[in-house]
């Protein structure tokens, strides 16, 4: 099945470049174009898609302001020439970030890193009583074998992540989104946009903070009701 993928960006160029690369790739087909989040937005309301290739600096509202009205989110990859972004784009789980110009190799990186997200994301779908009880982390040429009993929690740190275990601390290029996808919902949950926590290892509430073990880490404003209906209720 193809990827559908939205363009947002009010460069008719810009549009215009991502048109010829999506149409290269056999597995990608181009659901719309728009030139502003508000078209986008209507869009939306009409359309579903897997992908949205999304400016930030556009008048009116910019794509980050776009990106956070949304409650289902696509898969995001950020297309800007301002660099000083990247770090706000990956602390809203955006999947890649390609700075303009970029070349159709660059692009196929990104739509990849979306492809495999996609793929994991259907197989747990598919498949919600995996009795998987580890998670393979790449860290510094070697991969790790991390049971699902000894992450405490893992924390967002821009584009990688670090898994917080009793023998120590972790750091793997990924992200939380990515993560959601691939760690079970019943012992894993998402606190603030830094930060999953194992259920399990949750000891205490304490105002807009939980507990686990000698740590105190904050529920973001967001997340804050699934947290308290998940895990102390």
């Amino acid at each position: 099945m193809a990827i559908r993928c939205l363009v947002v960006d009010d460069e008719e160029l810009a549009r215009k470049l991502l048109e010829n690369f999506i149409a290269r790739m056999p597995n990608l087909q181009l659901a719309g174009q728009c030139k502003d989040p508000m078209e986008a937005i209507q869009f939306l309301q009409e359309h579903s898609v897997d992908i949205i290739f999304l400016d930030i600096q556009m008048p009116g509202l910019t794509g980050i302001e776009f990106l956070r009205t949304l409650k289902q989110k696509p898969i995001v990859i950020f297309t800007t020439a301002y660099p000083e972004y990247a770090v706000e784009g990956y602390s809203l789980d955006v999947i890649d970030y390609l700075l303009k110009p970029f070349s159709f190799e660059r692009f196929v990186q990104a739509v990849n890193k979306a492809s495999e997200f996609l793929t994991l994301k259907s197989a747990r779908n598919e498949s919600p009583t995996n009795s998987k009880d580890f998670i393979l982390v790449k860290s510094e040429h070697k991969i790790h074998r991390i049971k699902y009993d000894d992450i405490n929690y893992i924390q967002s740190m821009r584009e990688y992540v670090a898994y917080y275990t009793p023998s120590g601390r972790i750091l793997s290029l990924n992200s939380l989104k990515n993560l959601e996808a691939e760690l079970p919902p019943s012992r894993f949950i998402r606190i603030h946009k830094s930060y999953m926590v194992a259920i399990e290892k949750v000891d205490t509430l304490e105002g807009n903070m939980v507990h686990v073990g000698k740590d105190k880490l904050p529920i973001g404003a967001s997340y804050r009701e699934v947290v308290l209906g998940k895990i102390f209720q």
